[in-house]
């Protein structure tokens, strides 16, 4: 009988153990590589070291980052990529369905509104 509590006292320790700090710890690494997978040139980031930069070049095959800081370029491996802070504006935006902005092109609209 005390064989089967210490058993059972062990295997809830493994349990608390794994929800306490093992399956956090890799939530954490799985948000990191998928951060890390999603990166694109124009990301504005912070490395580990806390430098600020915006990534300039990425080399997948060197898994590599070319960061462009004020003009400097310097390469990083991308595991020295601490957070995302603005991801890159998205460039694929069909500019053609978007208003003009330097005024309306409609004839019904009447461009003489100065008051008298």
């Amino acid at each position: 009988m005390e064989l089967l509590s210490t058993i059972i006292m062990f295997g809830a320790m493994f349990g608390i153990m794994y929800f306490l700090l093992i399956r956090p710890q890799k939530k954490q690494q799985q948000k990191v590589q998928d951060m890390l997978a999603n990166l694109q040139v124009g990301d504005s980031i912070v490395t580990i070291g806390g430098l600020h930069g915006i990534i300039d070049e990425i080399n997948d095959a060197a898994k590599t980052v070319v960061l462009d800081c004020e003009g400097i370029y310097l390469t990083f491996e991308r595991r020295a990529i601490a957070r995302v802070v603005n991801k890159a504006a998205d460039t694929t935006v069909d500019t053609a369905a978007q208003p003009d902005d330097l005024g309306t092109n409609d004839p019904d609209v009447d461009e003489d509104t100065t008051e008298e």
